[in-house]
C-alpha cells in the first residue's frame, strides 16, 4: 500500500480565504516508476567561480488546458529566479505535448541542451479535489529521479506549484527549497508626506497580497519567526508605541508591551519564545529581550550610545546588533546573554547598519552607506570577507530566506515614489523585482509552509 503523509496547511482563515490556503490538506504520494539507484542529488556548486546554472525544461502540464499552463508559468518562474536552475524557453521545444506517462523523447531534450525535463498533469478528480502530478527525468541517465502526486482544494493550486518547485530545486541542487513560502512586509499608498503603511503578506514571488492591517495606525517592521506563522511588528497610534504578535493562521493580535520609549525592530528567537528589541531611554538605547510566556524583560547592553536592529545566531547563541558605541554606526557581536560586543565591520568611510543572520549560520547580511551609496552586503559572522553583493540609492533591509540562498531588500529612488522590493541570491548572480501592489518596504521572510 502506498504510504501518504500530510503536508499541513499553515494559514487558515477565520473567513476561509484570508491567506489564501485551504482549509484541507495537500496529500502527497510518491508516483510510481521511482528509481531507487537515482537518489543521490546531482552535485552542483553554487558558490564556486565556476558556476554554471542546471539548464531544465518544464513542459505545459497536461489535463486541464488553463490550469496546467498556469502551473508551468508559475514553476517557471520560481526557477528563473533562482539562478541555479535555467528554464528553457518553451518556443524551443520540438516536443511540445509529451505524455506524462512515459518516458520522455530525450534525443529531443539533448537537442536542446536540457539536463533536467519536468512533464506532470493537473485537474480535478471526480471528488472535485484537484490531483497534480509531477515527474522530473534526468535527460543524461534517461532515469526518473523524482515523482510525485498531491490531492487538495483547487484553491491550493498555485501552492501545489511552489512544493513542486521545492521537491525539484532541492533534487537537482541538494539545497532545500524557498518557494512555499511567504513574507510580511509594509505595504506604503498615498503621497510622501502623508503615506497610508499597512502591514501586508505575500507568497514568496508577489503573488497573493493580503492586508493585515487597516492603515488606521502606523506600522513598521515587520519580523516573522523562524519558527512558526507569526509576526512580531510595532504600530504607533495614539499613545506610546507597541509591539504586538500576530498569529497569521488565526488574525489573533496581542500586545507584547506598551513601552515608554522608542522601540525598534522586534525581533524574535530562533525558538520563537523569545523577541530582542532596542529601547530608548534619553539619549541612549539599549537591547533588551522578552520571553513571550512569562513576559519578562532582561536588558543585555548598557550604554550611553545606540544599540539596536539584533539578530539572533541560529542557535541563539550569539547577538549581532548595530551600534555608534565607536562613534559611528558599525556591527558588533556579543553572546546572547549580553556582556562584552566584539566589533566585526571595517569598511573604510562606511556606515553598517541591519545586520541580520543567515539561517545556515555561515553569513550576515548588512546594509552599508558609503560616500551617498547603500549597498547590501554579507560578511562572515567573524567580519572576514565582506562583499556587497548590490549597489546604488538607498538600498535597505535585508531579510534572509530560509534556506540561507537569497535574500531580499527594499529600494527607495528618492522623490514622491516610493519603495520597492527586490530578491537576489546570495552570490549576487540576479536581482528581480518583487511586484507588489504600491510602493512596499521592510520585507521579513518566513518559514516553509510545509
Amino acid at each position: 500500500m502506498t504510504h501518504l503523509f500530510t503536508r499541513r496547511s499553515a494559514g487558515l482563515s477565520l473567513a476561509g480565504s484570508l491567506v489564501g490556503l485551504a482549509a484541507s490538506p495537500i496529500i502527497a504520494t510518491p508516483l510510481q516508476g521511482f528509481s531507487a539507484q537515482a537518489q543521490v542529488p546531482r552535485e552542483l556548486e553554487i558558490r564556486g567561480g565556476s558556476f554554471r546554472p542546471v539548464n531544465i525544461a518544464v513542459t505545459n502540464f497536461a489535463g486541464d488546458a488553463q490550469q496546467g499552463p498556469a502551473l508551468s508559468a508559475v514553476i517557471t518562474d520560481n526557477f528563473r529566479r533562482s539562478v541555479y536552475l535555467a528554464p528553457i524557453d518553451q518556443r524551443t521545444f520540438t516536443d511540445r505535448n509529451p505524455n506524462p506517462d512515459a518516458p520522455p523523447n530525450f534525443d529531443a531534450w539533448r537537442a536542446i541542451n536540457a539536463q533536467y525535463v519536468v512533464l506532470g498533469r493537473t485537474g480535478r478528480g471526480p471528488d472535485g479535489r484537484l490531483r497534480t502530478e509531477y515527474r522530473l527525468w534526468d535527460v543524461a541517465s534517461g532515469q526518473q529521479v523524482a515523482g510525485q502526486q498531491f490531492v487538495t482544494d483547487p484553491q491550493n493550486s498555485r501552492r501545489v506549484a511552489h512544493i513542486v518547485s521545492d521537491a525539484i530545486f532541492s533534487r537537482i541542487t541538494g539545497e532545500k527549497g524557498c518557494f512555499d513560502t511567504r513574507v510580511a512586509f509594509i505595504d506604503e499608498s498615498g503621497p510622501r508626506e502623508k503615506r497610508r503603511k499597512r502591514l501586508a503578506l505575500m507568497d514568496q514571488d508577489g503573488a497573493n497580497v493580503r492586508y493585515l492591517s487597516t492603515g488606521d495606525e502606523l506600522v513598521v517592521t515587520p519580523r516573522f519567526s523562524p519558527s512558526s506563522q507569526e509576526v512580531t511588528y510595532m504600530a504607533f497610534g495614539a499613545g506610546d508605541p507597541r509591539v504586538y504578535l500576530l498569529n497569521i493562521e488565526t488574525r489573533q493580535r496581542e500586545v507584547v508591551g506598551n513601552f515608554p520609549g522608542m522601540t525598534f525592530s522586534p525581533r524574535f528567537s530562533p525558538d520563537g519564545q523569545r523577541i530582542i528589541m532596542s529601547l530608548s531611554q534619553g539619549s541612549s538605547t539599549n537591547l533588551y529581550t522578552m520571553d513571550l510566556r512569562s513576559r519578562t524583560t532582561t536588558r543585555l547592553t548598557d550604554t550611553a550610545g545606540i544599540d539596536t536592529s539584533p539578530s539572533y545566531s541560529p542557535d541563539g547563541s550569539q547577538i549581532v546588533f548595530e551600534s555608534d558605541r565607536g562613534g559611528g554606526q558599525q556591527v558588533y557581536l556579543m553572546a546572547a546573554n549580553g556582556g562584552g560586543a566584539k566589533r566585526i565591520s571595517f569598511g573604510q568611510g562606511a556606515r553598517y547598519s541591519t545586520p541580520v543572520w543567515s539561517p545556515k549560520g555561515d553569513f550576515i547580511a548588512f546594509t552599508r552607506q558609503r560616500a551617498g551609496s547603500f549597498g547590501i552586503g554579507v560578511m562572515k559572522p567573524d567580519g572576514s570577507g565582506e562583499r556587497i553583493i548590490t549597489e546604488g540609492y538607498h538600498n535597505e533591509g535585508p531579510t534572509w530566506a530560509p534556506n540561507g540562498l537569497f535574500l531580499m531588500f527594499f529600494r527607495e529612488p528618492g522623490g514622491q515614489a516610493g519603495g520597492k522590493i527586490y530578491m537576489t541570491d546570495v552570490t549576487g548572480r540576479g536581482e528581480f523585482v518583487v511586484k507588489t501592489p504600491a510602493f512596499a518596504s521592510d520585507p521579513s521572510w518566513g518559514p516553509l509552509l510545509s
